[in-house]
Order: structure tokens, then sequence, then C-alpha cells
């Protein structure tokens, strides 16, 4: 809208922060403890900038009431300081500045000499050029959206299963999403997008990062966009660029109509969020926004030499978890959206950054007790990434009780296991069983842990059985970039071969794989595209690859592979026994003569502590009691489900598995992942007298039904 050619300025309130519109007007508030004045720049549509000066502050919170502005109102700060990068201090009035807390954020940076604040040619001198052409403009909302009687799917966390997406990549090639809505909130919300979500039987779709996002300098210098988004500048806004109806507010109205389509459809959205460090970079970064608010109030600076900034994501900086503002931005911003958004979760990025309160990780931290005692955000499916670059901050299984993890030692523990490496079987086992030795110990369940094979960081499955090495030269950083111990496997070729005999195991593989991650306790978390064979051609760091190496290719989909992942989705779904809310305990229970769950060799026999400690094992069947869940169902009546046996067989040949005498007989086969259509029907189930046959690197799941 264009900027009244008159402001009239009221003195507004310092409370909400960000740009609120009243229906009549709009109030301004930001937080700096180091200006000595801030201006609130209005533009208009062709760049026209209107300064007002925002003389009221209170506790810090400089604001304004501007009758007459509203929705679409462009906007950003100035704040007038000091510039004394030798104590912290980044003040520079020439530098236009993101609000925080836009809600909604247009356009991209610029990367112009401009955007910085020292000159190239001499660090320590100040550059005074103009950045407000260079970089994104805040853009003031509508706060008004007709959820009509949207509700939250609220699917309980052992009933949740994550399909972990890109908004772009999901539909930037999908034949049936009008084009220009492919790679948009809009594309997402499509009926067939969610009709697909449905069929596949997930719960959740876990999105990486929304959050307005910068693409780094380096990256277009080459050409290149920070594709996964892990580069945030605004907290609170939606980014524009996933949006296909406009970039002044309507990708926030959008992203509404998205969360309502999936909530319709039963579906669960959970969040990537980045909380730890921005978009900002190290002292020879952009300043942006809050580098030129107040640098010693939002980063952590070196005690040494506050020029510099402690980095603990490898990013350059890390937000100041111990500032009282810093701490209310990131509790704002998850409110927001939860509240007025209707996300269902969060998976935080690089969590045990947000713990450390001085150095060390500390699961006490503030931030978790604000998580703890906070109405809203405590309710809400809480994830952690449990790791950091810092020193200490792997820290797997040591949250607090409400939080899930990523569990990075599942993903090792069970590649390790099929690629066939030695001392696995016992780390197999634990993680099978819901990874009880991180979890059990602080009170939380088997939801706790968050199953992956693969995730957006990493292979995706189809790579991870076709190459042994990473192939990121597109990414050009000398393919130094991206982990190169990927625990994979090529099976004797690397990359695409015709061979049929490299590419049926490498079928075969991936579905043991799957089998693997479904049937174990805790809540599975599948990479999207992995159900339909996708390939990143050996890239296994496509941060920056806003191309056809990430989207889906829908036109090559691996309709077997496809059809397989549905029916193990609806078998975890008909069965409580792989979703149980409580520990295994290894024995009888309550008086019944049969244990929950038990451990046998391949010739039937209950594995001992020396056969756990055999480096070569690798066959396993585990016995599966379906009257031992302790699950009350939806009118408080005890669940009982039919018993299983899962055997597993990670050899390079064929092995004769006895069916245990103390498990009794009545077996049927129904599935086995050797088999090209590895599921048999109800009624074409083959019953297993005393031994069955499990071919080389497979699982066979037999069943013995009950009465329910």
């Amino acid at each position: 809208m264009p900027t009244p050619p008159t402001i009239e300025q009221w003195p507004g309130r310092p409370f909400p922060l960000g740009a609120h519109h009243t229906g009549a007007g709009t109030n301004f508030a930001v937080f700096t403890e180091v200006a000595d004045a801030v201006s609130l720049c209005l533009f208009d549509e062709h760049g026209a900038e209107t300064v007002v000066e925002m003389t009221e502050v209170d506790g810090f919170v400089h604001h304004a009431y501007l009758p007459g502005v509203g929705p679409g109102q462009r906007y950003g700060f100035r704040v007038h300081g000091p510039w004394e990068p030798s104590r912290g201090a980044r003040c520079n009035h020439h530098k236009l500045l993101v609000d925080p807390y836009a809600r909604a954020i247009d356009g991209d940076v610029a990367w112009d000499a401009a955007v910085f604040d020292y000159s190239f040619d001499d660090p320590d001198a100040r550059n005074d050029a103009d950045s407000a052409p260079f970089v994104p403009k805040s853009v003031v909302t509508n706060p008004y959206f007709d959820w009509g009687n949207d509700r939250p799917p609220d699917v309980p966390l052992h009933e949740t299963v994550i399909y972990e997406t890109h908004v772009k990549g999901l539909t930037a090639r999908h034949p049936d999403v009008p084009e220009h809505q492919r790679g948009t909130y809009a594309g997402l919300a499509h009926p067939s997008v969610i009709e697909y979500l449905k069929k596949l039987r997930v719960t959740a779709v876990e999105l990486l990062p929304v959050h307005h996002f910068v693409h780094d300098h380096r990256l277009a210098a080459h050409g290149l966009r920070n594709y996964w988004g892990y580069n945030t500048i605004g907290f609170f806004a939606p980014y524009s660029g996933y949006s296909s109806t406009g970039h002044v507010g309507q990708q926030l109205q959008e992203f509404r109509e998205m969360v309502r389509a999936l909530h319709e459809a039963g579906l669960e959205v959970i969040l990537d969020v980045v909380y730890n460090h921005t978009a900002e970079s190290n002292h020879l970064g952009p300043v942006l926004s809050f580098k030129g608010l107040d640098n010693e109030a939002y980063y952590r600076l070196s005690p040494d030499d506050r020029r510099f900034y402690v980095d603990y994501t490898g990013t350059g900086n890390s937000l100041n978890m111990r500032h009282p503002h810093v701490l209310q931005l990131i509790m704002d911003s998850l409110r927001f959206w939860v509240t007025e958004m209707h996300v269902d979760g969060f998976r935080f990025d690089l969590a045990a950054t947000l713990a450390r309160e001085l150095h060390d990780v500390d699961r006490l931290s503030a931030f978790f007790d604000l998580i703890q005692q906070d109405p809203i955000v405590s309710r809400v499916k809480l994830i952690a990434e449990p790791w950091d670059i810092g020193e200490g901050g792997y820290q797997v299984g040591n949250f607090p009780a409400l939080w899930s993890e990523w569990n990075g030692k599942y993903r090792d523990g069970v590649r390790d296991y099929w690629r066939g490496a030695e001392h696995t079987i016992g780390e197999f086992a634990s993680r099978l069983t819901g990874s009880s030795d991180l979890y059990e110990a602080t009170g939380r369940r088997p939801m706790a842990s968050i199953n992956f094979i693969t995730a957006h960081d990493g292979f995706t499955l189809r790579d991870l059985v076709s190459f042994h090495d990473k192939h990121n030269e597109e990414n050009h950083e000398d393919n130094r970039d991206g982990e190169s111990f990927n625990r994979s496997m090529n099976f004797g070729v690397e990359g695409p071969t015709t061979d049929p005999r490299i590419n049926e195991l490498r079928a075969r593989q991936q579905r043991s794989y799957l089998a693997t991650l479904l049937l174990s306790q805790g809540v599975p978390m599948l990479l999207g595209g992995d159900e339909i064979g996708r390939t990143q051609h050996g890239n296994n760091n496509a941060y920056c690859q806003d191309n056809e190496i990430s989207w889906y290719d829908w036109d090559h989909c691996d309709d077997e592979l496809l059809a397989f992942v549905r029916s193990l989705m609806r078998f975890r779904q008909q069965h409580p026994a792989f979703r149980r809310r409580r520990w295994f305990q290894g024995r009888p229970l309550r008086g019944r003569s049969a244990i929950d769950v038990g451990w046998y060799t391949p010739v039937g026999t209950a594995m001992s502590d020396d056969e756990w400690r055999q480096g070569f094992a690798r066959s396993l069947t585990v016995f599966v009691n379906g009257l031992s869940i302790p699950t009350p169902g939806p009118r408080g009546e005890r669940v009982i489900d039919d018993d299983f046996l899962l055997v597993f067989n990670a050899h390079d040949e064929p092995l004769q598995f006895a069916v245990p005498d103390e498990v009794g007989d009545g077996w049927r086969l129904v599935i086995d992942t050797a088999s090209a259509t590895p599921f048999s029907d109800n009624g074409d189930r083959p019953f297993v007298g005393a031994s069955v046959s499990v071919d080389e690197r497979a699982v066979v799941v037999l069943v013995r039904e009950r009465e329910h």
C-alpha cells in the first residue's frame, strides 16, 4: 500500500513486540538496550522511504502507534548508537534492519557491499553505505484468519509416524499440482498431495525450515541457493519464496490455509526450527537485523575479544540463550506458531546449543525451564536434534522428560548391522526395542526415540545402498563437505548399474531397512521420497541444491517400493505390538508363563551373554508377545494383539532359523523382504513348521493370530 503522505504518530505501547495492526492503525515496538535512538522507516511499493522517529521508550523497548497504517505496509528500523566492535557494539543507522518480530518479510538479500558494516579494504573502518535498497523489508500483516472448525489432530506420540519433507522439493515437479502452485504452501496442500500422504499412512509432516531465511553470499556467488533453509532471519515469518499468492502478507495466510487443509485430513504439522543461530554469520557477515539492533544482547560474543562470536553451530554465531530478551523472543515465536499458525510441534535444530548457559550443555538450562512451565508450548510435540559441534555437544539421551530426540544411535546402529559390521547385534537389539538404555532412566518411554535410517542431512535410502562415497562436487567445495563415513554399501559398483543381481540386493536392502524402521519401538521418521526410490546421485549434503538433485522425481517412482512401504505402514497401524507405550521387561509378567519379548539364536535357543558378545553374530530371532501390551484401549479395555516372530539375517548368505520350542507353533509367514512381493495376504499366509529359511540381508516376519 502507498505510504501516507503525512504520518501521524501516537505514543503507542511497548507490548506486544513487532508490528500489530489493530484495525485502525499499527503499533510498532522493538527492543534494543544499546540504542540512543531508533527510526521507524516506512517504504512504498517503489522503495520511497518515510522516516518516523520512535521517541517513546519503556524498558528498552522503543514504540510508536501510527493511525491509518495497515496490512501490506513495508517497514524496517534504523538504530542510532555506538559502533565499537571491539566492545561488541555494532549500531549503524545507515543499515536498514529487519524487525525480529516481523510476521512477514518481503524480498531477499542482494549481496551488495552496503549490507556489511565494515569496509572490505579496511575491516576496522565503518561502512556507511545505505543498505535499504539491498535488504528485505518487514511487512505489517492482517492478524485475522477464518480457521473455521480447525482442530489439531492431536495424534498420541506412540501412534505418530513422521514424514520429513521439504515444502518446495515435495511438489516442485509434481505432475498433478498446478504449475503456479508447485513448490509452495498451496502445493503441499493440494488434494493430490494430501491424498498421497493419507494413503502412505503417515500422521505428521515435518517441514524443513519455513522461517524466513537468507541465501548465503558464498552460495549466490556460485549460482546456488540455501535450499534447506537453515539460515534464519525471521523467527515469526513464513518464508515468502514458498508463497504462490504474494509476499506482503499473503504468505502468512497461505501457510495457514495449508495447515488447515492438512488438519482436515488428520495430518499434523511439525516445524524444523533454527533458534541456535541466525543468517548474520560471524564478524565478517552482513548486518540485517540482530547485529544492528543489539549485538551484545542477541549473540554469544568471545570473552577474549568482543569483535568475535562464539560459534557452537558451524555457521559463525550462536544466539545468546543467557539473555532474557533472547529467551523471550524464542518463547514468543514458539507460542505464535502454535496459537496463531496452529502447528502441532517442533524439531529443534542443534538443540544442544540451546542448552548452553556458559559453555557446557545443561539439561536444566533456562530455556528448558521455560518450555517446561509454558502452558502452550509444553503441550505440543517437542523433538530435539540432540547435538551441536561444540565440546560435549553430543547429548543423545540427555534431554528432559517432555522431549523426544532424533536418535542418532538408532541410525548408526541399524546401518552398521545391515552393512555387516562386527559387534552390532546387541546395539541393534537395543535400538529395535526403543533404546531403553538412553531414555528409561530419565522417566521417558519408547516414544522419546525418534527412529530414522535416513534424514535430509545425508544419503537418501536409495543412495545409502548405491554409494560407498559421497559425491558432492556440485556443491563447489571440492567434495570436502558432508559426512565422509556414511555406513553405506554399494554392493560392488559405485552408483547406478545394470547388473540385475546388484539391483536386486539393493532393493532388498532398502526393504530390510524400512521393515526394521517400522517394526521398531519408538516413533518412526521416514525421509520423504525414500518410499519412491528418490536419489540425490550420491550427494549427501544437498543443502544448496535447489534443483532436480533435491526435488522429488515423481515421473520415475519406484512403484514396487511404494507399494511395500504402504503395506508396512498399514501393518504397523494394525498392530499395537509395534507401538508400545511402555518398555519391554524381558520376563514373564503378572503371573503369565510367556515373556513379553524374547531373543533367540538361529537354532532356536535363547541368546546367552556370550552369544550377545560374539563379534560375528548377524542373525537374530525376536519374539513379541501380543498379550503383553500395557496400553488401554479407547474404552479402557486391555489391548490384545497377535504374537510375532521377527527374524533378521544380515549375513551375506541364507540361513535356516528354527522356531524356538518355548514360543509354540501355529506360525504363518506374513513378510519376507527377500521377495519382490514381500507381503502375504491374509488368505495366503503359509504355515511355518519347525524352521524357516531366511535369505541373505532379509527380514522375515511370522505371525500367530489371536482373536482380539
